[in-house]
């Protein structure tokens, strides 16, 4: 069985740490609905689980409630440790579950196609890692505005949500990272720790992340709101 994991615990981004964009309005419903519903249709999903700050997990109920979305099993309070906060959410699944979809909620755009593929690859590889191929030059710039290395395009990616593993390997990577005290970027990063067949997963469309007002309005436009 497959777990959905929707991580709503970050900062404000650009708009200040009181902000939680979770639950900022995108259209008729809050951010964080977007992500709910595509794991809801999602026919490889069986339950889902919502990480959220302490004193906003009776609206993350609600919000589940009022969208229809019955496979939200389980909202937990996060902590200011992203990897912490998913451990505890892999430890409210019993035995019957063997992998684990992490979504990050401030990616309303996510499709319940990408969220499929990234369940097949993770079937046969262990990961499934959503990412798109960056098409601009890349610059590597250590201080200032000087360019110190240029990267080709053809090899760089960006990794995306969602981003699904077998739970026995997420397991390892979140403890190599907690070994090593590191903080990874992203769960694959963790992953990275333990294995070298980390997989990505090409997927169509864009996927933005909200950090500020603009990318509210993109993503409206995205939607079609």
């Amino acid at each position: 069985m497959n777990a959905g994991i929707i991580v709503a615990v970050g900062s404000g981004g650009t708009m200040g740490g009181n902000v939680d964009r979770g639950f900022l309005h995108l259209g008729s419903a809050p951010v964080l609905a977007y992500s709910l519903q595509a794991f809801e249709r999602c026919p490889e999903i069986d339950t889902t689980i919502v990480i959220v700050k302490r004193d906003r997990i009776e609206a993350a109920q609600a919000v589940a409630r009022m969208f229809g979305c019955a496979k939200v099993t389980t909202v937990i309070a996060g902590t200011s440790n992203r990897l912490l906060s998913i451990e505890n959410a892999m430890a409210e699944l019993d035995d019957d579950y063997k992998m684990a979809v992490i979504q990050d909620a401030y990616c309303p755009c996510v499709t319940t196609e990408s969220i499929s593929k990234t369940i097949k690859t993770a079937k046969r590889y262990g990961s499934g890692v959503a990412a798109r191929r960056v098409e601009d030059s890349v610059k590597i710039v250590e201080k200032g505005q000087v360019i110190k290395k240029s990267l080709d395009p053809k090899t760089i990616w960006i990794a995306q949500s969602p981003q699904a593993f077998k739970l026995d390997l997420l397991k390892k990577g979140i403890a190599a990272a907690n070994k090593a005290k590191v903080t990874p970027g992203d769960e694959s990063s963790a992953v990275e720790l333990v294995t070298k067949d980390v997989r990505l997963v090409p997927v169509d469309g864009p996927n933005i992340r909200i950090n500020n007002a603009d990318d509210l309005t993109l993503a409206a436009a995205i939607l079609k709101l």
